[in-house]
């Protein structure tokens, strides 16, 4: 399973580049947040129509067909850069060294090729929903209030387009851990021990940093 992870930072280039993306995963994953909290209102008014007023709101479903994608996938780099997926830490916390950052390598470069494929397969989807000359540009739309899908289908190649740069970045940071041989690459997660979990979420109750 995943554990908490910390990432070091340095002047580098390859560090610039992985503060700036982080920056862009915390807006995708804040838009995120945003649709949990839309669809909790849309509930409550759907709700509060139906008890109140015996009139849910229109396109209920529909809505949350929309927001589906932002709730499942504009998040998904954001935990990347984190390390907060699931994994076995079990059995990479046993590896150390240029082993340790040649594993990380290699299983970061399968999960890059199949998510190229996925940016490539969610895109032909997308393609299939879009058109410029159909109204809304859409050549379908949901069942109830006739919302056109194209944009939620749009979402996924998006969101992974975005995975794949954290994921080449992961890459390079791996790589360069493993030419090196240090223990401390910037730009990649490091499992945290839970002594080290503990003091810096003792830290950040206390706000005292050393």
């Amino acid at each position: 399973m995943a554990g908490s992870a910390s990432v070091l930072t340095d002047t580098s280039t390859l560090s610039r580049l992985d503060q700036g993306l982080f920056r862009l995963e915390s807006a995708l994953a804040l838009l995120s947040g945003l649709a949990v909290f839309g669809l909790m209102m849309l509930a409550v008014a759907s709700v509060g129509g139906r008890n109140f007023f015996n009139q849910p709101l229109p396109g209920y479903v529909d809505w949350i067909e929309q927001a589906m994608p932002l709730i499942a996938f504009m998040g998904v780099s954001f935990t990347m850069r984190l390390g907060g997926h699931i994994r076995m830490d079990l059995v990479v916390g046993l590896l150390r060294g240029r082993l340790l950052w040649a594993v990380e390598w290699l299983t970061t470069l399968i999960v890059l090729i199949l998510m190229l494929l996925l940016v490539w397969g969610s895109w032909a989807h997308f393609e299939r929903s879009f058109d410029f000359a159909a109204p809304l540009w859409s050549r379908d739309s949901s069942m109830d209030i006739g919302l056109p899908i194209w944009p939620a289908k749009l979402l996924a190649p998006v969101a992974f387009s975005v995975l794949c740069l954290r994921l080449t970045l992961q890459l390079w940071g791996y790589g360069r851990a493993f030419l090196s041989g240090t223990d401390r690459p910037v730009a990649v997660p490091l499992i945290e021990s839970a002594a080290e979990v503990a003091a810096r979420e003792a830290e950040s109750v206390s706000g005292v940093r050393e």
